[in-house]
């Protein structure tokens, strides 16, 4: 019979039922140390003796005994006679929450997510910043957006290191520094001052101009927020310098091309935070196009990220249904949609190639979402782990982001990355999980969240419109020009699972500590997403009927209520303002369609 290996989290590389008595439950607990294990490795042994711990490590340690209690909770383990043997597939297993689209979490929230990726044995935490951190000398950057400040990091750093995780300092040098150019002090420094056009629109500056002076600045913000945290790894970013060749660099990028022209600010950044003695972390997306790049990294220090969002089936799902429109504008942008398909295979071949060691970097499928994309984010982790495994990752990072506006509160999360921490401990053993029974226990502790969010993450694939990072959800109500047509059929499906989504919540008992926000937040959310569905079965803002426009636009009123008081259970008012302003043109499209019946 299937060993009885549910109630663990995650499920052991290697566990035996013995045919033999188990333990006494006031039986003695041994430990010694075991030279012989891998890293963060230990084994465990109960039988009619007692219970044996072997481990390598501190962290090793600390596994034997999470399994341990495990063990002595699960009513069909606690008296058995078990062997088990275990280690992770990656040395580091990461989680980066993204805190520079708008929502700033409390220090509540931050000390739940470290609490949820100590059960799940992830031992990195990033905080993605942009503009997010008080900078000493920059308030005007980030005077509205209830910042982190410096006691919040060290805080902070205090409680990861007291669960056996590492705090790493996450600041972007290059790209997406948008906040930064809009203000006149920074504008100067601006690739593109103007501004530029992707995706069809007008977008504000972004990316730095590669020039010493602003290596040098942002130098000096990485150093000022590592300068808060004990690690001495730092994420330095550098990912989608869109603007990058196409201003004030044009003419060097034209005569010794784009890649080296990234290389050189790239090592401008990451040479002195070498010399301080950080290992360097940085996004690879420019490597994997441009190869040359990746031939000319340091051999030590400097860490590429290979990171990708979709999972392979599910991008080529989307790049076939793109209309000729969709597929121009990829070309015109510069976009290799083939490589996307290709997955993460595709993603690290230029590193593969050079011979260059990376870490590998998917999603949570969280974002652009409202109720995430699960059967998208599942693929895209398994993918991540499958490769970064193959070539010897030495870090696998679960990622979270909040384009957009972040509507989605942490339990849209929770699924993604559970399932991410269990697949870099190890992929063999935890392919096959079941996700809401594992947040229901490593989580929520108690029933009904998990089949909840698992149900509504499952909606997304179910309407069959695949778009490329985000789902058909969010885009009738923030992209609403420019939504797939979705069958009403599946329209219908699709309310049928998240009405009972959103019933199973009403008998949802989770015993943690926030579970009632937990509940609010994910009712929230799924409110936003039946909306999004009766939106698209009117037909959109164009084939509603005034009389159904009117409807719509007096429960999106409703719902932007509800949205400002659920952003506030777990994230600082800093930043709400701009979200909610991402419904306005919604809101007035439905305002002059409904002002049609007058």
């Amino acid at each position: 019979m299937p060993l009885p290996t549910a109630a663990l989290f995650p499920v052991p590389r290697s566990i035996e039922l013995l045919a033999e008595p188990g333990p006494a439950t006031d039986a003695a607990v041994r430990v010694h140390h075991d030279p012989d294990l891998p890293e963060q490795g230990y084994a465990l042994v109960r039988d009619g003796s007692g219970t044996r711990i072997g481990y390598r490590d501190d962290a090793g340690l600390r596994y034997a005994r999470q399994t341990l209690d495990q063990l002595r909770a699960a009513p069909e383990l606690s008296g058995r006679a078990v062997r088990v043997r275990d280690w992770p597939d990656f040395a580091v297993r990461g989680f980066l929450l993204d805190v520079s689209r708008d929502r700033v979490p409390t220090r509540r929230t931050l000390r739940r997510y470290v609490e949820i990726l100590a059960a799940a044995r992830m031992n990195q935490f990033e905080l993605y910043t942009e503009h997010t951190f008080a900078y000493a000398d920059h308030a005007p950057v980030w005077a509205a957006a209830s910042p982190l400040t410096a006691d919040d990091m060290r805080w902070l750093d205090s409680l990861c290191a007291a669960h056996g995780i590492t705090l790493v300092a996450n600041q972007n040098t290059l790209g997406h520094m948008e906040r930064w150019l809009a203000h006149e002090p920074y504008r100067h420094r601006a690739e593109k001052p103007e501004g530029f056009t992707i995706h069809g629109r007008h977008r504000r500056p972004s990316t730095l101009q590669p020039t010493p002076e602003n290596a040098a600045f942002a130098v000096g913000l990485v150093r000022e927020l590592a300068g808060t945290v004990r690690a001495r790894r730092v994420n330095i970013g550098a990912d989608e310098p869109w603007e990058l060749g196409k201003g004030r660099s044009a003419a060097d990028a034209a005569e010794r091309g784009l890649g080296r022209v990234y290389l050189d600010h790239l090592l401008r950044v990451a040479t002195p935070l070498l010399e301080d003695g950080y290992e360097v972390m940085f996004w690879a997306d420019v490597v994997a196009d441009h190869p040359e790049v990746a031939e000319a990294l340091p051999d030590s220090g400097l860490v590429p990220v290979v990171w990708q969002y979709d999972g392979p089936a599910h991008a080529r799902a989307a790049i076939d249904r793109a209309t000729a429109e969709k597929r121009a504008q990829w070309a015109a942008d510069g976009f290799d949609m083939e490589a996307l398909a290709g997955g993460f295979r595709r993603r690290a071949k230029a590193l593969t190639s050079a011979g260059r060691p990376f870490w590998v970097a998917p999603g949570t499928g969280a974002w652009n979402s409202l109720v995430g994309r699960l059967d998208n984010a599942v693929e895209n982790l398994l993918d991540a782990a499958e490769i970064g495994h193959e070539h010897g990752a030495g870090g696998y990072v679960v990622t979270t982001w909040g384009d957009h506006g972040h509507h989605e509160p942490p339990t849209v999360t929770y699924p993604g990355l559970l399932f991410g921490a269990a697949v870099s401990w190890c992929l063999d053993s935890n392919r096959d999980i079941d996700v809401a029974a594992a947040l229901d226990r490593v989580v929520f502790d108690g029933p009904g969240l998990g089949a909840a969010l698992t149900a509504a993450g499952s909606v997304a694939d179910l309407v069959d419109a695949p778009l490329l990072n985000g789902s058909a959800l969010f885009a009738a109500l923030f992209a609403y020009v420019d939504v797939p047509v979705v069958a009403p059929d599946r329209l219908a499906e699709a309310e049928r699972v998240l009405s009972a989504a959103a019933d199973s919540l009403a008998r949802a008992r989770p015993a943690a500590a926030d579970g009632d926000i937990a509940v609010r937040e994910t009712a929230q959310s799924i409110a936003l997403a039946r909306f999004a569905v009766a939106l698209l079965a009117a037909g959109g803002v164009a084939g509603a009927s005034p009389a159904a426009a009117a409807d719509l636009l007096a429960g999106l009123d409703e719902l932007l209520v509800a949205q400002r008081a659920c952003w506030l259970l777990s994230a600082r008012p800093g930043g709400l303002d701009d979200s909610i302003a991402r419904f306005a043109p919604l809101r007035a499209a439905l305002a002059r369609r409904a002002a049609a019946a007058r």
